[in-house]
Formats: C-alpha cells, sequence, structure tokens
C-alpha cells in the first residue's frame, strides 16, 4: 500500500473521527510529517510553499490588536492580561481570555537582567540581620508562629541564630545583646531591611529610625543602614542564612514532631548548630578555610561590648477596665484592685511581664507563651477578695443603720464586749428582711435597756413578741427566682371531711379512764 493510497484514511481520521495527528501517524504507521502534508494537501492544515519553502500561515483574531497591545505594554508593563482583555474586547476582539493570555505571555517585555558586583569586606566592618518565619509551634491554646532572627557577620560569615513567638521590639533588642554576647564583639555597620522595628517611615532617601533602635545603636556604638526598598541581594547574605537554617537545621527539629522540645531547648541545639554544621562550613574567600577559622580572624577586629547589655523590652500601654486584669500578647494578667480604670505601661521581655503606673512597678508576672491563658498574682484574687467582703459587710450595716437607727448604738456596744460584727450585721439584716424594721427597732431598743446585746437576745425578743401576737412564726423562705415557681397557684381543698372523718374516730374511742382495771390475781 502507497502513501496515496493512505490519504482517504487519515483525511477521514482526522477531518471525521477528530483524532489528533500523532495518533493517526501511530495507527498506520508512518511519520506525523506525512499525516501533516496530507492534510495540508486537502486544506486541512497550512500547507507549505513548494517555491519560498516556507510555511502559509494563517490569520489570528489578535493580529488587528496588536499595534494597540504593544503601546499599552510598552507603557504598563505589569498590566495584568485580564485587564487587558477587557480593554481589547471593548475594541471588538472577540478571542477567549485563556488564549489571550498565551499571546500576551509572549509579547510582554521581559525584564532586564540586573549585574550585580562581588563585594569584599573587611574584617569586623559589617554584619547583617533579618526575621525569618518557619512554621506554626504549638503552645497551650493553640499555635504561634516561629520566628527566626538571624545576624551573619560579612567577613567570616559566621552566623548567630535566635528563634522566638513573635517579632516585638523585646525579642528583637534581646536578640541584638545574645548575638553581640556570642561574636564577642560588635561590627562598625549592620544592614537591615525596612523592619518596622528599624526604620518607621522612608521616603525616598529619607529614613526615619525606630526611636528605640536608636538607643540601641548609640549604646552598642555601630551604625544602622537599612538597604533599599526591593533590594533584598543588597543583604544577600544574611538572606542566604535565613534559607540554610530551614533547608539545613529545620527539618530535623521537624521530623521529631517537636515532642519534647522547649523553646530554650530549641535555641540551645541552635547554637550548638551554629558552632559545629555552620562553622565547619567552607568559607567562601577560600576553600581551605573554614568559617569557624575565618572568625576567629574577624573576632579580634569587632569593637569591644559595653559592660552591660542594652535595656531589652516591649513597651506597649494597656488600659484596665472594672475587673482588675489587662490583656497583653492575648493573654490575661491581673493587677492590684487599686490599679482598675486607669492606664498602665507595660514592659515585656521573654522572661516577664512587669507593669508600670509611672516609676512604680505594680505588678510582675512570668511571660507567658500560651494563648488565651488567664496569668493571676493569688495575692491579687485574695486582697481583692478581702475588700469585696469589707465592702459587703459596710453595705449591709449603713442599710440597717439607715433603717434601724438604733442599730448603730447596739454594734457599738457589741464591739465594745468583742462580738462578731460581721456575723451579727448578716443576722441583723436576716432579722431585718423577715421581721421588718419596726419590730427590729423594738427588740433592739428592748435588748439594750435588759444589757442583753446579743443577736440571740433580739432573736428571741421577736419570737416572744410573735407568740404574743397569736401570729404564725416567721420562716424566711428563699425561692428561686423562675416564674413557674412564684407564679404557682396553690387549689383551696374542702377540709370539711376531714372534720367529719375526726368526729367519727372520737366516738370509736374508748376513753382510758373507761377500761376495766386488772386484777393482781390476774397480773
Amino acid at each position: 500500500m502507497t502513501i496515496q493510497d493512505l490519504d482517504p484514511e487519515i483525511v477521514c481520521l482526522y477531518d471525521v473521527e477528530k483524532m489528533p495527528i500523532r495518533t493517526i501517524a501511530n495507527l498506520l504507521g508512518v511519520h506525523h510529517s506525512v499525516v501533516e502534508r496530507v492534510l495540508g494537501e486537502h486544506g486541512l492544515l497550512p500547507v507549505f510553499d513548494n517555491v519560498k519553502g516556507t510555511q502559509k500561515r494563517r490569520a489570528y483574531l489578535i493580529e488587528p490588536f496588536e499595534a494597540y497591545i504593544d503601546q499599552t505594554l510598552k507603557r504598563y508593563p505589569v498590566i495584568p492580561a485580564s485587564v487587558l482583555h477587557r480593554m481589547v474586547v471593548k475594541r471588538g476582539y472577540r478571542g477567549a481570555e485563556s488564549h489571550f493570555r498565551s499571546q500576551i505571555a509572549k509579547r510582554r517585555p521581559r525584564p532586564v537582567v540586573e549585574a550585580f558586583l562581588r563585594l569584599q569586606t573587611l574584617p569586623g566592618e559589617q554584619a547583617q540581620v533579618d526575621w525569618g518565619d518557619c512554621f506554626q509551634w504549638p503552645v497551650e491554646g493553640g499555635t504561634r508562629l516561629l520566628s527566626v532572627f538571624v545576624m551573619v557577620l560579612s567577613y567570616s560569615r559566621m552566623i548567630y541564630v535566635r528563634f522566638s513567638l513573635d517579632k516585638q521590639m523585646g525579642n528583637w533588642l534581646e536578640a541584638h545583646n545574645l548575638a553581640f554576647t556570642y561574636f564577642g564583639g560588635v561590627p562598625r555597620v549592620a544592614l537591615y531591611d525596612n523592619l518596622k522595628s528599624a526604620v518607621l517611615e522612608r521616603v525616598g532617601k529619607a529614613k526615619r529610625f525606630n526611636s528605640t533602635m536608636l538607643d540601641m545603636v548609640a549604646w552598642y556604638r555601630f551604625e544602622a543602614y537599612p538597604v533599599n526598598l526591593y533590594k533584598g541581594e543588597e543583604k544577600g547574605q544574611v538572606e542566604s542564612g535565613v534559607k540554610y537554617v530551614k533547608r539545613s537545621f529545620l527539618p530535623e527539629i521537624q521530623a521529631s514532631n517537636l515532642v519534647g522540645i522547649s523553646l530554650d531547648e530549641l535555641n540551645r541545639r541552635a547554637l550548638e548548630w551554629c558552632v559545629t554544621t555552620g562553622g565547619n562550613r567552607p568559607w567562601k574567600r577560600s576553600t581551605s578555610y573554614r568559617v569557624l577559622a575565618a572568625y576567629e580572624k574577624e573576632r579580634p577586629h569587632l569593637n569591644p561590648l559595653p559592660n552591660e547589655p542594652f535595656p531589652a523590652a516591649t513597651e506597649t500601654p494597656v488600659r484596665v477596665g472594672k475587673t482588675p486584669y489587662f490583656r497583653f500578647d492575648r493573654n490575661e494578667y491581673s493587677v492590684p484592685h487599686t490599679a482598675v480604670r486607669r492606664t498602665l505601661l507595660v514592659r515585656a521581655d521573654s522572661k516577664r511581664v512587669r507593669v508600670f503606673d509611672g516609676t512604680e512597678v505594680v505588678a510582675e508576672h512570668p511571660r507567658d507563651w500560651s494563648i488565651h491563658q488567664l496569668v493571676e498574682n493569688p495575692e491579687h484574687v485574695v486582697r481583692l477578695k478581702e475588700v469585696k467582703r469589707k465592702a459587703q459587710h459596710h453595705t449591709r450595716q449603713d442599710r440597717l443603720i439607715r433603717m434601724v437607727p438604733r442599730t448603730e448604738d447596739f454594734l457599738l456596744e457589741l464591739s465594745k464586749r468583742r462580738g462578731r460584727l460581721h456575723r451579727a450585721v448578716k443576722q441583723l439584716e436576716e432579722m431585718l428582711d423577715t421581721f421588718g424594721a419596726e419590730e427590729l427597732r423594738i427588740a433592739i431598743d428592748e435588748a439594750l435597756k435588759a444589757g442583753t446585746v446579743s443577736t440571740a437576745s433580739v432573736q428571741l425578743i421577736l419570737d416572744r413578741r410573735l407568740h404574743d401576737a397569736r401570729k404564725a412564726p416567721q420562716l424566711p423562705i428563699d425561692l428561686p427566682d423562675e416564674p413557674k415557681i412564684r407564679d404557682i397557684v396553690v387549689k383551696q381543698q374542702d377540709l370539711k371531711k376531714y372534720d367529719a372523718l375526726s368526729k367519727s374516730q372520737e366516738d370509736e374511742d374508748i376513753p382510758i379512764s373507761d377500761k376495766p382495771e386488772k386484777k393482781d390475781d390476774e397480773s
């Protein structure tokens, strides 16, 4: 069978059965170029011009709009393809957005590739600092984002790593203190990204530093230099350092499922890793050197450390409401009851949370890295309960004296006899609610005249007066505050039937005096 004999079958499989070209070629055992030539000769595909040796190109829907698209892309290189598609549809384009996207991807101008110089720094001249985000760290009540602080000495590439559960100013400053102590000195310049802990605002080349950051810079006497916006390559060593930590150190930690590993233990392992794995990697400037050897060469050129580390703490004002608690970092901490309805200042580091009222420390707690927890000082709670009990006593006492003025003389006399005033006030208030103010006044007057100053005497007088008046005893009943109980209606029953039963029972009973006496011999 010749190729010409296959022409009708190729056309049928392509045009009627809608098979792809390579499938037809596999079924018929021919090369796909043969199938393409046959289909081109029958007008089903673009054919090759035998004279010029070029393929006749078919027209595309986008061709009438190419000039407008190229002009728009030149003016707005990053314009989204979806926006550009809506713009050309308004001008008559009828193609689908998916195909349009592929066409725009070919026409969009490519950014100019930037070349960088390899900069060489002197020993002790520069360090690079940055934060990195790792993964969610499990804590009581939920999870926190684990962040890593990385500082790299630019000359030796010696690395310092410290993990924390927030990026607030306290951890930022504390990490600097520990890093400078770890390196045994301070570099002359430190490169930073434009994070808020270092730079609050930037307009062009004008920069406004964080005031606390400037205090730390003056304390350690080094220069803080923020790199240009969107120029992370200017501090590429620390960028590579963060990736190195995530690629080399963290996988082993994550493989252990974080079971039994505290944050302090994680930081201890990180320091060991900095010396062993990080210090034994080859030095960039000479493969015969190790990073640890280059660091030993750089260390004498670092500026000396001050006598004390910089005071590192996160400072934030907090408002204490009507309850003696304030909210800080997704937890609630207690304060003395005298600090309610006030604005206080919190200074927190990684170990403790201190609360200031001006210059006075009003409360101090260990830092809790859990979330949604209540951190209380037992003394605050006990003191508040004592004050509330006293307040309750004075409230009851004021009510008694207001409604029964003679109560004041009664309580004064009771205090002279060293009676228990708290208990007496509570019992007198119960008598007031049960018998009323007038009866209680009479009973207290009688007790004072008789010289029997005690609540038992007052109770006895009230009960006697109630008995003399032939009234039912007053029993206080505390009903629950429920409508179905308080609004219940008790149906009055007819008691005449009980009277009839009682009368018949009396007729049947024989009086004891009418019973015959037993004889002595019968007994």
